[in-house]
């Protein structure tokens, strides 16, 4: 009777030479799928980049160009951002395939659910910056900071890099809960090293916000308050991810006691 494989598929490494072909292989899938998706987003690009004006437009401000080639460069810089973010799952399938064949049956269970979970955090934070942050920073710095009698108009340039700003500081704010709780299944840390280091990850959470938010107190507080959440989110289910394996080690251990 033969003994079910519990790893990799093939026990012999790879030479270095397969292992480069492989990887120029997904670089090329990864690569044709990010200039498939940014060709259709360049096509139409005006339907989204009024999507995202919004915010700025139901509170009666107004965007407007001032160069010739303004708009052309904002609709590169958008087709490329689009295209990175909804590319993303299908470069990730690249760089899973291309990891896969090298990992033992548990890792990949143990991997799988983190790269499920990977996009659908990133996404959630873009819609909440979209439909929750955004409008409270466009009110309140031009709102606050602006005299009544000036007319409130947006560089259409200048709006655009702010959300690539807020839509990537709040999609990789997201990612946090991913990476820690990632970090503990494998190993690497654990509930109670993150509970000892919370003092600490307060200072940092404000750091990040600070550097990957526009420079005003909205802003960074609102991307600051959902990393101290889920800094707390990870230790809870670090914790319930810990006595899960805890139990699983003590039954596997009776059992070869028995």
């Amino acid at each position: 009777m033969t003994q079910a494989h519990d790893g990799p598929e093939d026990d012999k490494p790879m030479p270095l030479l397969d292992h480069l072909i492989e990887l120029r292989k997904r670089l090329i899938w990864a690569l044709v799928s990010f200039f498939a998706v940014f060709f259709v987003t360049f096509y139409f690009a005006k339907p989204i980049f009024s999507f995202l004006i919004q915010p700025a437009l139901a509170d009666g401000y107004k965007v407007v160009v001032l160069d010739i080639f303004e708009f052309f460069f904002v609709t590169v810089k958008l087709s490329a951002f689009v295209s990175l973010i909804v590319g993303f799952p299908l470069i990730a399938v690249q760089i899973w395939l291309f990891v896969a064949p090298g990992l033992y049956r548990q890792e990949k269970r143990a991997f799988l659910p983190f790269l499920v979970a990977t996009p659908f955090m990133f996404y959630a934070g873009c819609a909440i910056m979209y439909y929750v942050v955004l409008p409270y920073v466009i009110n309140f710095m031009l709102t606050q900071y602006a005299p009544p009698d000036i007319e409130k108009t947006l560089r259409s340039s200048d709006y655009l890099e702010r959300i690539l700003q807020l839509v990537f500081a709040f999609g990789f704010a997201f990612e946090m809960p991913v990476l820690l709780i990632l970090l503990i299944k494998v190993g690497i840390t654990s509930s109670e090293g993150l509970r000892s280091k919370r003092r600490y990850a307060i200072v940092i959470c404000f750091v990040i916000a600070a550097v990957l938010a526009p420079p005003d107190v909205v802003s960074q507080i609102a991307l600051a308050v959902p990393l101290l959440l889920f800094y707390e989110i990870s230790i809870i289910v670090g914790s319930w991810i810990e006595k899960k394996r805890e139990q699983e080690e003590k039954k596997a251990d009776e059992a070869a006691g028995s």
